[in-house]
C-alpha cells in the first residue's frame, strides 16, 4: 500500500534519491570498467570504487529511510488525514 503523499516522496525522500545514485553507480559499473579495461591494464581500483560507492549509497538509503523528514512527514509523519 503506498502512503497518501507518494508523489512528494518520490520528489524530495533522501532515501529514493540515494537509492537513484546506487542504481547509477550500478549501471555504469560495467560500462566504465569496460572502458577502463581498455585504457588502463590493472583497473581492480576502478572496479572496487564503484562497488563501494554503490553500497555506501545503498547503505545511507536504508539509513535515510528511517529518519522523519519534517518537508514531507510534517506532523503527521506521513499518515493519511483519517489516521491523524
Amino acid at each position: 500500500m503506498l502512503v497518501h503523499n507518494w508523489r512528494a516522496v518520490l520528489r524530495r525522500a533522501w532515501s529514493v534519491r540515494l537509492m537513484v545514485l546506487a542504481l547509477l553507480f550500478i549501471v555504469l559499473e560495467p560500462v566504465i570498467n569496460f572502458v577502463a579495461a581498455t585504457w588502463v591494464p590493472g583497473n581492480l581500483y576502478i572496479q572496487l570504487a564503484m562497488s563501494t560507492a554503490s553500497g555506501l549509497f545503498a547503505a545511507a538509503a536504508i539509513v535515510a529511510r528511517v529518519f522523519v523528514q519534517q518537508n514531507i512527514s510534517g506532523e503527521s509523519n506521513g499518515k493519511p488525514p483519517a489516521e491523524r
